[in-house]
């Protein structure tokens, strides 16, 4: 294998431009042109030998045996977010990857799983979504002008060379990092001290998260969307590898997939997703407070709530009782290492 540090013939095209010309996939679905798949999405053509939980893991042991520049000429992508980022960098720039290896994977992880081994990582993670957010980039306007797909582009365009120096310093960028690592704090040290709980229901893959009444949410950013949470994901996930999540505080609650049940890992299988509507339709049958609403099941972390996060006038206990009852007699409706089983009709 060749051990320059760059790989010059090797380049980033976004996916619309790629057409017919040979290409490496990394963490996102196959071309019909793609000679390679690096991804850890559903039903991967990834070679078995290199499958691991995170697109970017992926890379980092694949580019460990192999040169890309004997694959393909082009990368590509069909969404940002941090894993594809740090995925693609690792082919372009394997030297590099190489250097900074366990910051990258923990640095991916923190992003799509939700865990983290280091406060660098976390804060790394932190500076790429703030560099994604048009509202906290430093990145000039026009990157985020456009078409879906000529935004994408832009990102990657002004991400990669950037990384570099982000990779060097995952303490700068103080700004981006700050607030989130102030919430991540609280929420462990609310978890720490008992005053929050995890409650895991192993047979059935389910974590109970409570919280107590009283205390504000606060904005997260998970998967470049805002959010806003009481204890952050980042506190959670880290102490819970339950598919399955309740998170309740007094008589809010609200139940969610993990993102892990729609991805293939090659470290342990979630439980696979059921369709929660018909429990959002008993849900409404009975509910005085407001309306429950489900989101789509293939989606990638979705919730079932009351709208509006208003409290539910039945009690949690009895909420509790339908879900479990829910989750072990239905069927499931996503496997996402057999496509065999269709998705939910939409």
């Amino acid at each position: 294998m060749r051990t320059s540090a760059r790989y010059p013939e090797l380049q980033y095209v976004p996916r619309h431009e790629v057409g017919e010309r040979p290409n490496i996939v990394v963490d996102g679905a196959p071309l019909a042109s793609t000679v390679l798949t690096l991804s850890h999405w559903p039903n991967s053509l990834t070679p078995e030998a290199f499958r691991r939980d995170t697109s970017t893991e992926i890379v980092l042991a694949w580019v460990e045996h192999h040169d890309p520049r004997e694959v393909a000429a082009i990368v590509t992508n069909n969404h940002f977010d941090e894993d594809g980022l740090l995925g693609m960098f690792a082919l372009l720039d394997p030297a590099l990857a190489r250097r900074h290896r366990q910051l990258m994977a923990d640095t991916a992880r923190a992003a799509d799983l939700g865990e983290y081994r280091s406060r660098q990582a976390a804060r790394l993670f932190f500076i790429l979504e703030g560099h994604a957010d048009p509202l906290r980039s430093p990145l000039p306007a026009a990157t985020f002008v456009g078409t879906p797909r000529a935004r994408i582009a832009a990102l990657y365009r002004a991400m990669l060379p950037r990384l570099p120096a982000l990779l060097a310093a995952p303490d700068g960028w103080r700004p981006l990092w700050q607030d989130q690592e102030r919430h991540l704090d609280a929420s462990e040290s609310l978890l720490d001290a008992g005053r929050a709980s995890i409650e895991e229901e192993p047979e059935l893959d389910l974590a109970i998260i409570r919280i107590p009444e009283g205390l504000p949410a606060r904005p997260v950013w998970r998967y470049l969307e805002r959010e806003e949470a009481v204890l952050h994901p980042l506190a959670i996930h880290r102490r819970t590898r339950a598919g399955r999540l309740v998170r309740i505080q007094g008589r809010r609650l609200s139940v969610q997939y993990r993102y892990e049940s729609w991805l293939q890992l090659a470290s342990r299988r979630p439980a696979m997703r059921v369709d929660l509507q018909p429990l959002a339709d008993w849900l409404n049958r009975h509910e005085r407070n407001g309306s429950w609403a489900w989101e789509d099941t293939l989606a990638i972390a979705p919730r079932l709530h009351l709208v509006g996060g208003a409290a539910s006038s039945l009690l949690p206990q009895a909420i509790l009782r339908e879900l479990r009852r829910h989750l072990a007699s239905q069927p499931p409706v996503w496997d996402p290492y057999n496509w065999r089983l269709p998705p939910p009709e939409a």
